[in-house]
């Protein structure tokens, strides 16, 4: 299966030590899996000739907004919007996330509630299925299909969210300061407001290195939260099994 990343960022060298750049930590995350991963360097103007390149697409997070008004922002926007009438399967995280909403029609801002930083945890929402979230009895036995319909912790690092859902979007997972902390639209595209191919020390280096745009008294709660444990491989299985069934539609 080949897996276009679309880097929306890059890593800043003085934190690529701790777990490389988002195309090391992308295949890092699905490390289980036989994946041929293709990297699109978004943010300096690199994208698909065609859509039909890859398999499937995840799109990163990003220290810039999906509003700002930057040449390949407005691009990935318009590609987006193509992924969705070649019903092509798209999986965004974070930035990604919030793109997949302003691109197909919704809103995003900076969140009321500030930084949502250090672990969360996320409620599936009742009456999805695990059928809805991607999730074959195949790939699952059934102890973690139980954990997943109850709730994910992961890791965040944001101040926008979104706020207005896309015209068809269907929100399946939510947390106490994000209520739209995952969401599917169709079958085919996924979104996660949180970063699961973050490893802990990174998340921690990133916290230290903003508390005083966070805040010190949120930095170190959210500090404290890094002891938990933390759903990152879950969702990774999530998120292939979601890739899996959008290709086989």
């Amino acid at each position: 299966m080949r897996i276009g990343l679309l880097e929306c960022d890059h890593v800043r060298e003085k934190f690529q030590h701790i777990a490389g750049d988002y195309r090391v930590m992308f295949p890092a995350l699905f490390k289980d899996f036989a994946l041929d991963w293709v990297f699109y360097d978004v943010i300096n103007g690199q994208f698909p000739k065609s859509v039909q390149e890859c398999d499937a697409y995840i799109c990163t997070g990003s220290r810039f907004s999906v509003y700002d008004n930057e040449p390949w922002i407005v691009t990935l926007k318009t590609f987006v919007q193509i992924l969705k009438k070649a019903r092509k399967p798209f999986v965004g995280i974070c930035f990604g996330h919030q793109m997949l909403a302003e691109a197909l029609g919704g809103k995003v801002e900076k969140a009321a509630v500030g930084w949502c930083v250090g672990v969360h945890e996320f409620e599936v929402s009742s009456g999805v299925s695990s059928l809805e979230c991607g999730v074959s009895n195949e790939s699952f036995s059934h102890s973690t299909l139980r954990t997943l319909n109850l709730t994910l912790h992961l890791m965040m690092m944001c101040q926008d969210q979104v706020q207005q859902l896309p015209e068809g979007a269907k929100v399946l997972a939510s947390a106490a300061d994000c209520p739209v902390a995952m969401m599917q639209i169709d079958d085919f595209m996924l979104g996660i407001q949180a970063h699961p191919e973050f490893t802990i020390a990174y998340e921690a280096a990133l916290i230290e290195a903003r508390i005083e745009r966070i805040g010190a008294e949120k930095a170190e709660a959210a500090l404290q939260t890094l002891t938990q444990k933390i759903d990152n491989q879950l969702t990774a299985n999530w998120i292939i099994s979601f890739i899996k069934s959008a290709i086989n539609s």
